[in-house]
């Protein structure tokens, strides 16, 4: 028998302590049966005190105050009446030298002249009005209609990074007031420009909802990137379109659901970057907005003593230690998957949700096994930033099977041949050996070997919201960070970027020209690697920061994608979609498990002379030429990378193949050089033994 709701100090209302958050109650009491939804189950986990009140404001209504009766395993719960779709709320504790009687009847409440209530770890909107953050009761009545997952195999996936407001922000063919919003980010001429461009899936950086540091708030600057999360359920209303952000949260939720099933229905995938290592509230000196004041203990990782373990930079770590802060994020992630259709997450720092109690890092980790053995997170995409700033914290290559690890050997080997080698060969120096380059073109299959994955589990990146653009990396030798307020103390100093002789804009057209060819080397490079590459928003049209590499706290032109069309813009956006094209055509032609079957995939290396490499050309960095045949026993083409990354010309004997049959030679087509000779040569055609010819520092890409 379900016990009825009775507002007295002396009984136990018909709640639950499960589900956590605002949920509809259990039924069979007339107390609790209401059609107009205004009833309520509140359960919130708040270890640290001793009595927690909600504090909620129907639509038109005045703000009440309940305490929640109930209290399970540091669960408070209780039954609240009057809190229908549209509410806000939000809840003060009370520690244990603080408490509250145990009940008492809901009564009016000045929100705004009590202490700052505390947010739902739970709450599925936010509110911010009145200088309060408040969460907002929503229901999830989106009209689906017949939007299905795209689910595009790993090894046809092409990331897309990108912004939702820096992303459309300044786009001509966007309307103004869609303009930096989600429903701009799928309009027409966004979705059409993607599809062009070739790409499978869209990464947005982090869109649960954040608030900004106080020391960027001092310097009258904000959270750009948005990695400061303060509530893991609620979609950022500040990227929804004004008219939804003044129809509520509701709206909000639903243009966001708009933007996914529109991407969907043109067969892109929409990947979150989720931020799950920290929260907005930082260190002890933060500001307290949900977890601190439920119960810092167990939220936060910690010594034992009272002071926090941070392992992110941030002043705390989410402590993975806790099941129910594994919950929380097990419970989000799964939201975001069943009621706004998510494909898939790349998880910020992800080192430190895998943290043991000797807080080393854990491949094993209970985390990692929850999310393997889940039904619904085992069959979206994965996608793991190895790293922390913590002890131990490089770990690239060691998570487990399902995960795709960002692959930083791949980003540094590529970087330093191509840019960093090559502006110690101009100075007169020499570069380094091929070997680490052709590791990095091969998928870094050692890498990821010991924990049982292939090379498809490398995502290869050469940039990425965090460092320089692709073109800032052929501009700029040091980063220009001065107007991110720390005096150009912050970013990376290690860019392994080449300005190719002066330092930032200029009008010399050979420099030009030999910026431009290293930016088609290096997305040439991308997009014939094994694995799954990844693409920054604006690389493909020579997006440039100015030099700036940590630019996450500049929401304005230097950070927002200019479309404006130049001839560097349109050769480089011919070239990324020239590159894809080959990538496709190349994939198409293999069998569907391609290259994940190491004994049906092959990866043959041959040095200038058509003979296979031996070991001390692979370490001579005098010998900077190198080919790579690719294919597999069950395909239908061959694929032929010539890589010159010395500087000069080489004539290049092409492997010595045999038709199938065992007749003639096999003839190569020439498919694309990154040499300004590439619309004369398209399309040439070699006899295998035969020579041709490669430009210095150019790639030749044929096919059989």
């Amino acid at each position: 028998m379900v016990m009825p709701f009775i507002d007295t100090a002396s009984t136990v209302d018909a709640s639950r302590a499960f589900p956590l958050g605002i949920s509809v109650p259990l039924t069979g009491s007339p107390d609790v049966d209401d059609p107009r939804g205004a009833f309520a189950n509140v359960a919130v986990y708040a270890p640290g005190v001793t009595t927690l009140e909600i504090a909620y404001q129907p639509p038109g209504g005045s703000w009440q105050l309940k305490t929640l009766p109930n209290i399970t395993d540091g669960v408070h719960h209780g039954i609240v009446e009057g809190i229908p779709a549209g509410s806000r709320y939000g809840f003060r504790a009370s520690p244990d030298h603080e408490a509250l009687p145990l009940s008492m009847p809901a009564t009016d409440f000045d929100a705004a002249g009590e202490q700052p209530l505390l947010m739902d770890p739970y709450g599925r909107a936010v509110d911010e009005r009145e200088e309060m953050i408040t969460n907002v009761r929503v229901g999830n009545d989106f009209d689906w209609g017949l939007d299905r997952s795209p689910r595009v195999p790993w090894r046809n996936t092409i990331v897309y990074e990108a912004h939702v407001r820096g992303q459309t922000k300044l786009h001509p063919d966007i309307p103004e007031d869609l303009q930096g919003t989600y429903a701009g980010m799928a309009h027409p001429a966004m979705i059409e420009h993607l599809i062009s461009l070739g790409v499978t899936a869209i990464q947005l950086l982090p869109v649960h909802f954040h608030v900004d540091e106080p020391h960027l708030q001092e310097l009258g600057l904000t959270n750009y990137w948005g990695y400061n999360t303060a509530a893991f359920f609620a979609p950022h209303p500040g990227y929804a379109t004004e008219a939804a952000q003044v129809a509520g949260a509701h709206a909000v939720q639903d243009e966001f659901k708009g933007m996914v099933k529109l991407l969907h229905a043109a067969g892109l995938e929409v990947i979150l970057d989720v931020v799950y290592n920290h929260t907005a509230e930082g260190g002890t000196d933060g500001p307290t907005l949900s977890f601190r004041g439920l119960g810092e203990m167990e939220y936060y990782r910690n010594d034992g003593h009272g002071h926090y373990v941070d392992t992110t930079g941030c002043g705390n770590s989410l402590n993975f230690g806790e099941p129910r802060v594994v919950q929380l994020v097990l419970d989000s992630l799964r939201y975001w998957v069943n009621e706004f259709h998510i494909d898939g997450f790349r998880f910020d720092l992800a080192v430190t949700l895998c943290r043991n109690s000797a807080n080393e890092f854990d491949p094993r980790h209970p985390f990692l096994v929850a999310v393997g053995a889940d039904p619904v997170l085992s069959g979206v995409k994965l996608i793991s930033e190895p790293w922390d700033v913590g002890y131990g914290g490089w770990q690239t290559g060691r998570f487990p099977a399902g995960w795709v690890d960002w692959n930083d050997h791949f980003r540094d080997a590529v970087r330093s041949f191509w840019l960093a080698d090559r502006a110690a060969i101009d100075a007169g120096g020499s570069g380094g050996p091929v070997a680490r380059l052709a590791d990095a073109l091969s998928g870094s299959a050692q890498l990821f070997e010991s924990s049982g994955r292939s090379r498809l589990a490398s995502l290869n990146l050469l940039t990425a919201h965090d460092g320089f653009t692709l073109a800032d990396l052929t501009a700029y030798d040091r980063k220009h960070n001065e107007d991110n307020g720390e005096q150009n103390r912050d970013g990376h100093g290690d860019n392994r970027s080449y300005n190719h002789g002066v330092e930032g804009p200029t009008e010399d057209v050979d420099i030009l020209a030999r910026r431009a060819l290293s930016r088609r080397n290096l997305m040439a490079c991308l997009m014939i690697s094994q694995g799954v590459p990844m693409i920054t928003a604006g690389d493909e049209i020579c997006r440039s920061q100015q030099g700036n590499n940590n630019a996450y706290c500049q929401d304005n032109a230097l950070t927002w994608i200019d479309w404006t069309t130049t001839t560097e813009s349109h050769a480089m956006l011919r070239t990324t979609k020239r590159v894809i094209r080959l990538r496709k055509e190349f994939l198409s032609g293999q069998p569907h498990d391609y290259p994940a079957r190491d004994t049906q995939s092959y990866f043959h290396w041959f040095d200038a002379n058509g003979n296979p490499m031996s070991a001390d050309t692979w370490n001579d960095p005098g010998h900077r030429v190198i080919q790579l045949l690719l294919g597999s026993d069950d395909g239908h083409v061959d694929g032929l990378v010539v890589v010159n990354g010395g500087a000069g010309d080489v004539k290049v004997t092409l492997p010595r193949l045999s038709n199938e049959d065992g007749s003639g030679h096999r003839l190569f087509e020439l498919r694309m050089t990154t040499s300004e000779l590439h619309d004369r040569r398209q399309g040439a055609r070699v006899a295998s033994g035969e020579r041709d010819l490669v430009q210095a520092n150019t790639i030749n890409i044929y096919r059989t």
